[in-house]
């Protein structure tokens, strides 16, 4: 079964800050526990190094429980980020993780988690080939992959580009790629413009009257 979270082909760890999505019957979570945390893994896997389907495969519950906490607790610091860098007026999106501090030791305590480092693979006749290495279990690294790429993309001019999704409901965060981007998906964009055209035409009590 896939993962019932949106993917927008936003980066990483946008992609891990939408696993909170809402809809008109509320906000729900994606990481709800080990099977909705490996089927998001499952969905991201071409995009995390060193993960693979077999590492995925060879979890223990044990090992399975202790991902979910971990990128739950990275979601919650990169959300409450999200939030500082957006200005995001949403309640329903507010993170557990109040104090911006502790959020920026979340996100650097997981980067540092496991190191990792490129290498570079060329055997004779062959074409070389950059690979990822890792000191520890590839699930580990993969949550150090994204708080890593996080760090990146907070601590440069590109986080200005972040934005909160405003329309009713949605507490997704996107990249604005084009000027005229307003919202996260098109499906969030026909909600608000189809908003905006019912209140246009509405009828106002007088005119029930006449």
């Amino acid at each position: 079964m896939g993962t019932s979270a949106p993917l927008l082909g936003e980066p990483l760890p946008i992609e891990l800050m939408n696993t909170v999505w809402g809809d008109r019957d509320g906000v729900h979570d994606a990481l709800d526990g080990p099977a909705g945390t490996a089927a998001w893994l499952r969905a991201v896997l071409p995009r995390l190094e060193p993960m693979t389907a077999s590492d995925l495969d060879d979890l223990t519950a044990e090992d399975a429980g202790d991902l979910t906490r971990r990128l739950l607790r990275l979601r919650d610091a990169l959300r409450r980020l999200a939030s500082e860098a957006t200005g995001d007026p949403r309640p329903a999106a507010k993170a557990p993780i109040r104090d911006l501090e502790a959020a920026v030791a979340v996100v650097n305590e997981a980067a540092g988690a496991v190191p990792r480092w490129a290498a570079l693979t060329w055997t004779p006749g062959g074409t070389p080939a950059r690979l990822i290495r890792a000191g520890g279990r590839a699930p580990a690294a993969a949550v150090s992959a994204i708080a890593e790429e996080a760090v990146d993309l907070f601590g440069r001019p590109d986080r200005l580009r972040l934005r909160a999704c405003l329309a009713p409901g949605c507490v997704l965060y996107f990249r604005k790629d084009h000027p005229r981007r307003e919202w996260c998906s098109t499906a969030c964009g026909n909600r608000v413009r189809a908003a905006r055209h019912y209140r246009r035409h509405r009828r106002s009590p007088s005119a029930l009257e006449r």
